[in-house]
C-alpha cells in the first residue's frame, strides 16, 4: 500500500506542478544518462566509461588561486555578510573586462557579482517579466532564464539553433504579436552546446533587434574565454551593447573555478541595478574568501589561456577520433563541447532521434555523449573527461575509435 498524498499536496504552487507535484514519471534528460551510466558500469564492470558527457573542467583552480583562498578564510574582516559584493571583485572584473576586451565599465555601478552566473539567469526575469510577458531564448541552451520566466506567468519563445542558419537566431522570422510582447532576449556566445561565437555583424543585428523592438538583452558569455577561431568577444565591446542590456560572466569554465559560484552581471547600470535589487532579496552574498581568491584569478592573465589551450588540443584530437568512425565533425570555434549529427543506425539498431541513439551509445557501448534534439538531432560530446595527461588523451581516443569504429555507424 502506497502511502497517502500530505495533507499539503494540493498548496504546491502551480509552477512546480501544483497538486500533481512529484507525481510526473518525465525523466529528465540528464537523469536518464546517469541511469544509462549506472546500468552500463553494473552491466560491464570490466569495460571502461568513455564519459563525454560531463559539462564541467576536469582541472582544480590553480595553486596560486587556491592559496589565496586559504589566506582570506583566516582574515576575521571576511567572516560575515557581502550583500551584493565586495569592491576588490567588482574592480578586479572591471580591470579584466578592460584588459581583455577592451570594455570600460564603472565598478560601482555597472558590475554586481552573482554567486555564479545561474542564479543570475534566475533573477533576470525578475527584473522584468510580467504575466504574459515573452522571453525569447535559442534552443538548444541553458533552460535557467526560462523556468523562472514562466514562474512569473511569462512565455517563452524558442529560436532553434539550426546548422543551416549557423546556429544563429532567426530573429527576423519572430512574429510581430511576439516581438511586441517580449521583453527579453536571451542569447549565449560562444554557444553551448554548438560551438559557434558570435561575431560584431551578430551583434549589431542583436542591437539593432533590440532597439527597434524595445527589448532588453541577456547575453550568457560562460564560455567567451574558450573562443578558438578568433580572441574572445565581448557583446560590450560593440557600440550600442551596452544600452540594451547586460552579459554575464561565469568563472567557471576560463578559469577552472566550477564549484566555486561566481560571475558577474555587467552592463547597463540601471538594469545591473535593478538585478542587484533582486539578489539582495535573494541571498547574502558569495563568501568573501572566495571573492577575494576570484579576484586574484581574474588578474592572472595566463590562467585563461592555458585552459583555451588545453580544450582546443583536446577538442582536435575529438574531432579527428570522431571522424574516423564515420561523423562528419569540424572543429567548434569555441566551449568544451564538440556537436554533431547524430547517426541515424549502428551496431544492428536504428536510431529514431539523438536520444535513442545516445541511450544506444552509454548502454550497450559504455560511451557517454549527451543528445539533443531540439532543433534537428544531434550529440554532444564534451572535452572534459578525466585524463591526466596527453598519454591518457590519445589511449582514451583510440579506445573511442576501436569500440565506435565496430558499430558501422550511418548518418
Amino acid at each position: 500500500m502506497t502511502n497517502p498524498d500530505p495533507w499539503f499536496q494540493s498548496l504546491f504552487a502551480d509552477r512546480i506542478g501544483g497538486s500533481n507535484y512529484g507525481k510526473d514519471t518525465k525523466i529528465y534528460k540528464f537523469e536518464k544518462i546517469k541511469r544509462a551510466k549506472r546500468a552500463a558500469l553494473a552491466a560491464h564492470p570490466e569495460r571502461q566509461l568513455l564519459d563525454f558527457g560531463i559539462g564541467e573542467n576536469d582541472d582544480m583552480a590553480p595553486e596560486a588561486v587556491r592559496g589565496v583562498l586559504k589566506a582570506q578564510v583566516d582574515r576575521v574582516e571576511n567572516r560575515g555578510y557581502a550583500d551584493n559584493g565586495i569592491a576588490a571583485y567588482k574592480e578586479a572584473a572591471s580591470e579584466f573586462m578592460q584588459r581583455q576586451f577592451g570594455v570600460k565599465l564603472d565598478p560601482i555601478t555597472e558590475i554586481n557579482h552573482a554567486i555564479g552566473s545561474k542564479p543570475a539567469y534566475a533573477m533576470l526575469p525578475a527584473v522584468f517579466i510580467n504575466p504574459g510577458d515573452v522571453t525569447l531564448m535559442t534552443v538548444p541552451g541553458y533552460p535557467v532564464a526560462g523556468t523562472h520566466t514562466r514562474y512569473y506567468g511569462g512565455e517563452v519563445y524558442p529560436l532553434p539553433l539550426r546548422a543551416e542558419n549557423d546556429f544563429y537566431p532567426d530573429l527576423a522570422g519572430i512574429p510581430a504579436d511576439i516581438r511586441k510582447r517580449a521583453k527579453l532576449l536571451v542569447i549565449n556566445y560562444p554557444n553551448s552546446p554548438t560551438g559557434q561565437t558570435a561575431t560584431k555583424d551578430f551583434y549589431r543585428q542583436v542591437i539593432d533587434f533590440a532597439q527597434s523592438n524595445q527589448i532588453v538583452i541577456v547575453q550568457d558569455a560562460a564560455h567567451i574565454l574558450l573562443s578558438y577561431d578568433a580572441p574572445p568577444l565581448s557583446f560590450l565591446q560593440i557600440d550600442g551593447a551596452k544600452e540594451v542590456g547586460v552579459e554575464v560572466h561565469s568563472m567557471s569554465k576560463g578559469f577552472n573555478m566550477i564549484g566555486w559560484r561566481m560571475g558577474f552581471v555587467a552592463g547597463h547600470p540601471k538594469i545591473v541595478q535593478a538585478f542587484a535589487d533582486v539578489k539582495d532579496n535573494s541571498d547574502s552574498g558569495q563568501f568573501m574568501a572566495i571573492q577575494h581568491a576570484s579576484a586574484a584569478a581574474l588578474r592572472q592573465t595566463d590562467i585563461p589561456i592555458q585552459v583555451r589551450e588545453k580544450y582546443r588540443r583536446r577538442l582536435a584530437k575529438l574531432v579527428h577520433a570522431l571522424n574516423a568512425v564515420g561523423f562528419a565533425c569540424t572543429m567548434p570555434k569555441g566551449t568544451y563541447f564538440l556537436y554533431a549529427r547524430s547517426p541515424k543506425s549502428g551496431g544492428g539498431r536504428s536510431f529514431a532521434n539523438a536520444e535513442e541513439a545516445s541511450q544506444y551509445l552509454i548502454t550497450e557501448q559504455s560511451v557517454c555523449c549527451v543528445p539533443w534534439d531540439d532543433a534537428g538531432s544531434f550529440l554532444r560530446f564534451s572535452a572534459t573527461y578525466m585524463a591526466q595527461n596527453e598519454a591518457e588523451e590519445d589511449a582514451l581516443m583510440k579506445e573511442t575509435v576501436e569500440r565506435l569504429g565496430k558499430l558501422n555507424l550511418t548518418f
